[in-house]
């Protein structure tokens, strides 16, 4: 698992890092915000296109094939970007870094599943997901440092050395989980799923520059939705699909997945957009900024373990419900948030968001996966991991774009007064996020889990 565990941390470091960097990097390469935020979009894009084809890669090739292979991708792009004199090859090594996030993550949870008893699942989880949220608690601190001191590339140089010993451990112990059974490969489905994730996430990301109105905007997104639909009606219909869509209709499996998407959508649009509110609202050094993120981000990590073992003893509807409330509390405090709102407070809303989102992501997410056993567990973690990264990268879009609007809205020529009063825009979006996991955490069975 070390090999695996390495690669989705740096994965999600990766994913996450950036955002207290935008500021900087639009001014080092000259560029719009709506531009900018493709850094974190187009990385969760490949990513999104890649994941739903992870089961798939599975029956063909030994997990040791595919991590090595994720993992050389991620350092390859993590060079790329790390040299990049311009926006465009900065973003092309930004996409070749998500092909390895996209093999790597899913990965993670599947030899999980296989590993751990049904009744230590909880705790193992909860382990993977503590990985996964360590990344955000030291990703903006990490890159707050880095920046006080260094220029941008350090951030990607940052992620190599990790990434060689991931690759050393896949080399030297990781051996495969999965029988090979190398089924027909539809190309119709495979196609269609890079057609239909890729247009409906760029149409969304272009929304912020261009605006829901526009003509390429509409189009990419109802090509998107029509592709997508096609391609899950041709899952359900196919002998041996790419992704087993038919484990939706086991309604235990659904609601957690749901809550799972929602959660992550959460925590993506808050993390994009209060790194930037603590620099360009509130006006405070990027190394304060990353040090003012650091107390909630550990809590979130630490939450994320305990929260895993709390499904062992009393299940996942009582902690989801609990967290979507705090979450609610945090989501209301961060709407609050002023140009002289004091640290302390600032601290303290992203601390009870920071409790509130993992306290529902691990339950929910090892309820969802309870529900289905053998070959169908990598079905369930691929559609779970593909949900989060489609939903995530549809979040920090329709963040960025309503971060524009109102700060358009602001009738201020203060601009921390503007960027303020967009960031509050982009915080109603995340409260609606909050009451939708709210409504759906109390639809889960506690004779389920």
């Amino acid at each position: 698992m070390v090999a695996l565990m390495i690669g989705a941390f740096v994965g999600m470091l990766s994913e996450t890092s950036l955002n207290i960097a935008l500021p900087q990097l639009m001014q080092a390469f000259k560029v719009p915000a709506g531009t900018i935020q493709w850094l974190v979009t187009g990385y969760m894009l490949i990513i999104g296109i890649i994941l739903p084809l992870s089961s798939l890669l599975t029956k063909w090739f030994s997990t040791r094939q595919l991590v090595i292979t994720g993992l050389i991708a991620f350092i390859i792009g993590a060079i790329i970007s790390a040299v990049a004199t311009n926006f465009p090859i900065l973003l092309m090594g930004r996409m070749i870094q998500g092909i390895g996030t996209g093999i790597v993550l899913p990965l993670m949870f599947t030899v999980a599943m296989n590993v751990f008893a049904p009744n230590k699942l909880g705790g193992a989880m909860g382990a993977c997901a503590m990985v996964i949220m360590l990344a955000p608690a030291i990703g903006p601190t990490l890159t707050g440092l880095i920046l006080a001191k260094l220029s941008w590339n350090w951030i990607f140089w940052l992620f190599v050395p990790f990434l060689v010993i991931a690759l050393l451990f896949a080399i030297t112990s990781l051996v495969n989980i999965s029988k090979l059974t190398r089924p027909k490969v539809d190309f119709i489905s495979i196609i269609e799923s890079i057609v239909g994730f890729a247009t409906l996430v760029s149409g969304v990301s272009l929304a912020s520059d261009m605006g829901i109105g526009s003509p390429l905007v509409l189009g990419l997104i109802v090509v998107g939705i029509v592709v997508l639909i096609l391609y899950s009606y041709r899952q359900v219909h196919l002998q041996s699909p790419i992704l087993n869509l038919k484990i939706f209709t086991i309604k235990q499996f659904r609601v957690g997945a749901l809550i799972v998407m929602v959660d992550f959508g959460i925590i993506l649009s808050a993390m994009y957009l209060l790194p930037q509110y603590i620099q360009s609202g509130r006006m405070l050094a990027v190394a304060l900024a990353g040090i003012i993120m650091l107390p909630g981000g550990i809590i979130n990590a630490l939450t994320s373990a305990f929260a895993g073992r709390l499904y062992d003893n009393i299940g996942a509807k009582k902690p989801t419900i609990i967290g979507f409330i705090l979450a609610l509390i945090g989501g209301v405090m961060l709407v609050s948030l002023s140009t002289s709102s004091p640290i302390w407070y600032i601290i303290l809303a992203h601390i009870i968001l920071m409790i509130g989102c993992p306290l529902a992501m691990s339950p929910s997410q090892t309820y969802a996966l309870n529900a289905i056993q053998g070959p169908a567990s990598a079905d369930g973690s691929t559609i779970m991991n593909t949900l989060q990264q489609i939903v995530g990268a549809i979040a920090t879009a329709i963040a960025t774009g309503l971060l524009s609007l109102g700060q358009n809205a602001a009738n201020t020529a203060n601009k921390a007064a503007a960027f303020t009063n967009g960031a509050h825009y982009g915080f109603y979006f995340t409260i609606v996020l909050v009451i939708v996991g709210l409504v759906l955490g109390f639809m889960i069975k506690p004779e389920d889990d």
